[in-house]
């Protein structure tokens, strides 16, 4: 059996081991591939992963060995998997692996604005609070998360899992999800979308990307919004109208954001939210804690176990 993997140095640049998915048969493991490399390096692989090497209809048609398409992530729009289940290809995924990792995440952005600690700490590395006349000085209000109103758009393994630590700090929680819960925790209410819009003042979007959540937030819901509220996106960029955001952020309609992902990443040099006010962008890392990736390739070698012994598992082309 030869597995390949089309990029791997993402998920493990190094300081993870791959002896266990080698152990499962003959294994080349690129750190990234070229989409004309793709089929090259795939053409006698019976087993191929990938995490963003798109592996479209035109690819799996020049691959007559493939059965087994395995995603190094959740997201999987990557394959095409109408033309893999034509041909009889399974496409796999790793459904959760990092719930932890992007609700510690959100609360570090939250934690950043509220309080500022990267800019003040540079300050003080700069020599200001040494020549400062006062014994404590700060540029910006700082603020307490206890008795805010955290709004969290989707309410799935993560958006319950930011509901926890938000709670914690002593946040009040609303939450809404195109799928009821089948438990709600205590202080956690459920509302509508437009009410948790107007009633937050930390909106949270852990939400998958579909037709239906593609710019979900867009200019007539920002004017919902508070002027005093945060956006905070860690799930996927499309979620946002992006020049609606940045407008919003620049005219002083919504006072921050905090954005782990874009609609297009890496971003092109002119996406507007690169240079909106009081806009804190991370390079799509929520997920990449050694922990969490960890899980991941755990998951990676479990799914493809599952799949030599017969016994296919997070299957999502059936």
């Amino acid at each position: 059996m030869r597995i390949v993997v089309l990029d791997g140095y993402t998920l493990n640049p190094g300081d993870l081991s791959w002896d266990d998915l080698r152990a499962l048969g003959a294994c080349d493991i690129y750190p990234r591939t070229p989409p004309h490399e793709v089929v090259p390096r795939a053409k006698d692989a019976e087993i191929v992963l990938t995490n963003k090497a798109v592996v479209s209809r035109e690819v799996i048609e020049q691959l007559p060995k493939l059965r087994y398409v395995g995603v190094l992530a959740t997201g999987y729009n990557v394959v095409d998997t109408d033309a893999a289940r034509e041909r009889g290809i399974l496409v796999v995924n790793v459904p959760t692996y990092g719930t932890s990792s992007v609700a510690q995440m959100v609360f570090a952005h939250l934690l950043n604005l509220a309080q500022h600690v990267g800019h003040h700490a540079q300050t003080v590395a700069q020599g200001r609070w040494a020549a400062s006349e006062e014994w404590c000085y700060w540029d910006y209000p700082l603020v307490e998360l206890a008795g805010l109103t955290m709004g969290l758009v989707g309410f799935g393994r993560i958006g319950q899992a930011t509901a926890r630590l938000a709670l914690a700090f002593g946040m009040r929680v609303l939450a809404c999800d195109a799928v009821a819960p089948s438990a709600v925790p205590d202080g956690v209410e459920i509302v509508d979308l437009d009410t948790l819009l107007r009633r937050s003042d930390v909106i949270s979007l852990h939400c998958p990307l579909t037709p239906e959540t593609r710019a979900l937030v867009n200019a007539a819901r920002l004017e919902l919004v508070k002027p005093t509220a945060v956006l905070i996106n860690t799930s996927r960029g499309p979620l946002l109208q992006e020049q609606a955001l940045a407008d919003a952020l620049n005219s002083g309609r919504l006072a921050a954001a905090a954005l782990d992902v874009l609609s297009t990443e890496p971003p092109a040099a002119d996406n507007p939210l690169l240079t909106a006010k009081n806009c804190f962008i991370t390079p799509h890392i929520a997920w990449a804690t050694r922990e969490a990736r960890q899980r991941l390739l755990g998951a990676v070698v479990e799914n493809v176990k599952a799949f030599l012994d017969g016994r296919p598992q997070n299957v999502v082309n059936r």
